[in-house]
């Protein structure tokens, strides 16, 4: 603090010193200089106070370019998730949790500085989970969200869920509550929390990323939030039971109401015209080998053989 400071330069440079993101700190900085001695013996501060706001708005603009570099080349799989949330909710441990994902996980704030990009194996399909940078941070990438199936909304207190949904413009896609640090909590706190959330009818669930107590089920529900149908097929000389016990294909991904021509176009297009006979072992059969014809409407976990012209 300079000599003969103003009151208001006091407070300018306290509120500086305390700001959390670049762009709160380049306001401050622009308000101590405005308030900052006018008298000759301050000239020298003014420099050095300029100085300092020239290369953080340069730190700035470096990372907004870097920023916009990397949100792009981020290839979207069939199942996309993004978990999103403050900083410090526990971002990086879930996404470690979920997937094969090893992010850096930082006890300081806005510590994950660029979308972080993990796969969660779960039920024989592999969901694309990704951790948005904090929502509250200069490095959140919006696009990321609004493009998502499921958000995992990633919250350690009831007020949050409010503030970070009025942030998502994203209003088609499916929202999960995921409440974190839930070891901190006894029996009755949880319980109450609960009821609560219950109350203003949240698809929620409790978890804590330090025990990993509900995290199998929030894999569950992740799953779950897509609404899709797995479909496998099988090899006409395969039995089934050599089928069932290997059962190395991974499945087809289609929407409720797919039909057996859904599945044949999307292994190959134009392969529904090259079938000649399918049969179908699973929920939609009514018994094991069914003969069935191109418009039949599949179910989850169907398994279907294709033999061709």
């Amino acid at each position: 603090m300079p000599i003969n400071a103003h009151p208001d330069y006091v407070i300018a440079e306290k509120e500086f010193y305390s700001a959390q993101t670049p762009e709160e700190q380049i306001e401050k900085l622009k308000k101590m200089i405005s308030v900052a001695p006018a008298h000759k013996g301050g000239e020298n501060l003014r420099a050095q106070l300029r100085l300092r706001l020239k290369k953080l708005l340069e730190k700035l603009n470096k990372s907004k370019k870097t920023r916009t570099g990397s949100q792009t080349g981020i290839k979207k799989f069939e199942m996309q998730a993004v978990i999103v949330g403050n900083a410090n909710s526990g971002k990086s441990s879930l996404l470690n949790l979920l997937t094969n994902a090893n992010p850096e996980i930082t006890t300081y704030q806005y510590g994950t500085t660029k979308p972080q990009i993990g796969m969660m194996n779960y039920a024989t399909v592999q969901i694309q989970v990704i951790e948005n940078p904090a929502i509250d941070s200069e490095c959140y990438n919006r696009g990321l969200t609004n493009s998502a199936d499921v958000l995992i909304i990633l919250v350690t207190s009831i007020p949050e869920i409010k503030d970070i949904q009025g942030k998502i413009s994203n209003k088609t896609s499916k929202q999960i509550i995921a409440f974190n640090k839930i070891d901190l909590l006894d029996s009755e706190q949880k319980r109450k929390l609960e009821a609560t959330l219950k109350s203003k009818k949240y698809d929620f669930i409790l978890i804590s990323t330090k025990t990993e107590e509900g995290i199998e089920d929030l894999k569950g529900k992740i799953f779950q939030s897509f609404n899709r149908i797995r479909i496998y097929t099988k090899e006409p000389e395969m039995s089934m039971e050599k089928f069932l016990k290997e059962k190395k294909t991974k499945p087809v991904i289609l929407n409720p109401g797919a039909t057996i021509k859904d599945v044949a176009e999307k292994i190959l297009h134009g392969f529904s015209d090259r079938i000649k006979e399918t049969r179908i072992w699973g929920p939609s059969s009514k018994f094991s080998g069914q003969k069935i014809g191109i418009t039949h409407v599949l179910k989850d976990n169907d398994i279907v053989e294709f033999k061709t012209k």
